[in-house]
Parts: C-alpha cells; structure tokens; sequence
C-alpha cells in the first residue's frame, strides 16, 4: 500500500474522530452536569487524542490533515437512544480501525491504530453501559428552546470557539517548528475550555448549544497562519467586548469578559511568534 493510500485511510479515520468528539461533547452537554456527562466528556478528549495522532501521522507521510466532520448518528429524543447511537458509532470505528490495521502494513502506524482500537473496545462498553444507566436513572435532555440575545451570543460564541479549534489544530499540525507547534495546540486547548464554557452557559439559560463551525483558515505557511490568526482574533476579542457591555446578565457578561481577556492574550502570543519570539 502506497503512502497516498495510507493517507486516506487515516484521513477517513480522522474525519470520523472528529465526528466523534462532536457527537459525544453535544451528549454530554445536552445531559447536564453529573458523574455521565463527565464521563462522556472523557472519551471525546480520548477522541481528540486520536485524532492528533492521526493528523500527525498523515503529517509524517506527507500528507495534509482533513478538517471535513465524519460519521454522526444525532438522531433521537431520549438519552437511551443517544447512547444507543454512541454504541453504534464506536461498532463503526471498532469495524474500521480493524480493517484498516489488515490493510495497512506500515508497522508503525499499523502499531498506532491498533492503540487507538483499543481505546474504542473500551469506549463500546462503556456506552453500552450507558444506555443501561440512563434509562434507570429516567435521564433527560437538559436543553431548552429559549432564543434570546444573551442565546444568541453565546450561540455565535461556540460557532467562533469551534471554528478557531480546528484553524488552530490545522495550524499545528502543519508547523515546521516545534515551539510554534506547541503554542498553537496551546491556544487550541483554551478555545475548547472556551467552547465548554459557552455551551454549559448555553445550557444555563435554557438555550440548546449547536456545534457549527464558519469558515476555517488552511494557510499552509506561518507568516499567513498567524495573519490570519491574529486578524480573527481581534475581530473576535472586539466582539465579546461589546456583547459584555450590552448584556445584563451578571454571570453571562463575566464570562464573556473572561473570554475576551483570554482572546487578547491568544493576539500577544501571535504577535510574538510573528516577531520570531
């Protein structure tokens, strides 16, 4: 099998974690707080480990990381019927991952999809488990129907998080130098505490988060990846400065202030690495 052909697999395997880590973070936020939606939350960041994996593998090869969303099962009203769903797409991934192991002879990677089979053998059990649990404890879906401006803005937020996530991600992964590598996955890691933020507070409110993103930035050299990181950062950073002024609620405009402050920081970090530093 020909690295082109290797990359394709693993792109494959790629867009379905990340179809994945979307799928389970909407489960667990629509749950609610409690011990499941933790747990829920720790196989998405499971998700997300395999999926670094697998973009830098691609990387390794030669080839670029796809940034398309795989396969989802979001249909459903009840929380047993969203376990059951998550039961199904680990099946999926189980079935695909074996496959592709057969297939593929590289050791190396043939050794890396292995580990990651592993980890959704476990995953599988743990949904079925799941699907037992919610419906003795009778769980339900948390989210309401409310459509406001504070909703609104927090809706746009996780759209911002999401979108800025993956551009960042991207960014790393196509880093030429570790230092810049590590500082993207960095602001990477704080956008996704600024997503969970958001959705939870989405939640709060009586609203439903979406996770959608907009249009992702795919510059392949640092001098246009930071241009293009900076630019939406100050776009953004002057965005949740406005929301904070003209929102009354309290708890909302703090948390908007706080992710503002973060986004300013994201510009000096950038600012910094465009300078060599």
């Amino acid at each position: 099998m020909t690295n082109k052909e290797i990359i394709a697999l693993l792109n494959k395997d790629l867009e379905d974690e990340h179809g994945a880590i979307v799928q389970y973070l909407s489960h667990a936020y629509a749950i609610g707080e409690g011990e499941m939606s933790c747990e829920i939350e720790a196989i998405a960041r499971d998700e997300m480990r395999h999926l670094d994996w697998l973009a830098e593998a691609i990387v390794d090869l030669g080839g670029t990381p796809s940034l398309t969303r795989g396969t989802m099962k979001m249909t459903g009203k009840t929380v047993p019927v969203w376990m059951g769903n998550n039961v199904k797409l680990e099946e999926g991934a189980i079935a695909a991952y074996t496959e592709h192991i057969r297939l593929i002879g590289n050791r190396k990677i043939k050794r890396l999809l292995k580990r990651i089979l592993s980890d959704e053998k476990s995953h599988h059990g743990d949904f079925v488990h799941f699907v037992d649990k919610a419906k003795k404890e009778k769980m339900k879906d948390s989210r309401g129907n409310a459509s406001d401006n504070v909703t609104k803005v927090l809706d746009w937020g996780i759209a911002h998080e999401y979108t800025v996530i993956l551009q960042y991600l991207f960014h790393s992964y196509m880093a030429k130098d570790d230092h810049f590598k590590e500082e993207m996955q960095d602001q990477a890691i704080n956008e996704m505490q600024h997503l969970g933020w958001l959705a939870e507070k989405m939640i709060d409110k009586g609203g439903s988060p979406i996770i959608e993103h907009t249009k992702v930035d795919m510059a392949m050299k640092k001098p246009a990846m930071l241009k293009a990181d900076i630019a939406i950062e100050k776009k953004v950073a002057a965005e949740y400065d406005r929301a904070a002024k003209e929102i009354g609620d309290g708890k909302v405009k703090k948390l908007l202030k706080r992710i503002r402050d973060n986004e300013l920081y994201h510009i000096e970090v950038f600012n910094d690495l465009s300078k060599g530093k």
